[in-house]
């Protein structure tokens, strides 16, 4: 299926490996133009290359507020307009819920809900000026089931799912889309090194997911939190 995604222009964030990584790949193997970010620039320089030789590398730390705006500007600046943002971060560290204290769950709301409240206001303007946008952000599947020893990732996370399904329905209007893509364990290096031996997920299928909820067909499907998990969470809703 085309997805309509050739000559569209994406940002992805948290993107030199994992299902960042892989939803990168997914968008490039569409046509469109790809703009990617991390911390370790030169990680980010070798994923870019692996890539393709028109993907854009944008080092940056995403908890400083001024950087999603600067990525959003720089990839602009760049390809002249940007249409899809995959939105992505790595996940805080393990404590249970009485046990985190106040700089943890802190840095949690940062990285997991700031971030990308910060790079959907900055990519806005640029979707509205072009009539037609996708947001997509990676979660957890723990927004339908926390997870009891990630209490920080479920309150940051939860928070990110209650401000998109709001900002959904201002956005809805203006042909832009906003989902959460939530996954469950699959195999990437972070979680290959936790030694997990149950079933795990294809990053690249994951990839592919994001970037049907970012295309051309997707126009209606907004304000969803969609699990992909392999059918790991029990939850009902």
């Amino acid at each position: 299926m085309d997805l309509g995604l050739a000559g569209k222009v994406a940002l992805v964030t948290a993107a030199s490996k994992g299902l960042g990584r892989a939803s990168a790949q997914a968008l490039v193997d569409e046509g469109a133009s790809v703009a990617i970010n991390s911390r370790d620039p030169e990680r980010l320089q070798a994923t870019a290359a692996e890539l393709g030789a028109e993907v854009l590398a944008l080092p940056a730390d995403l908890t400083e507020p001024d950087a999603p705006r600067r990525l959003v500007e720089a990839t602009v600046e760049r390809f002249g307009a940007l249409h899809v943002v995959v939105g992505n971060a790595g996940g805080p560290p393990k404590g249970r819920a009485l046990e985190v204290d106040d700089d943890t769950l802190l840095g949690a709301i940062e990285a997991n809900l700031l971030t990308s409240i910060r790079l959907v206001r900055a990519a806005v303007p640029h979707m509205r000026e072009a009539g037609w946008g996708r947001i997509c952000l990676i979660a957890s599947s723990s927004v339908k089931q926390p997870i009891p020893d990630l209490a920080t990732s479920n309150t940051a996370r939860a928070g990110l799912w209650g401000w998109a399904k709001t900002a959904a329905q201002d956005l809805i209007g203006d042909g832009i889309t906003l989902n959460l893509a939530c996954p469950g364990l699959h195999a990437t290096d972070r979680v290959k090194e936790l030694d997990f031996r149950g079933r795990l997920g294809d990053p690249a299928d994951f990839g592919r997911v994001v970037a049907f909820l970012c295309s051309q067909h997707a126009g209606f499907l907004s304000g969803v939190a969609l699990q992909v998990d392999g059918a790991s969470t029990l939850g009902l809703l």
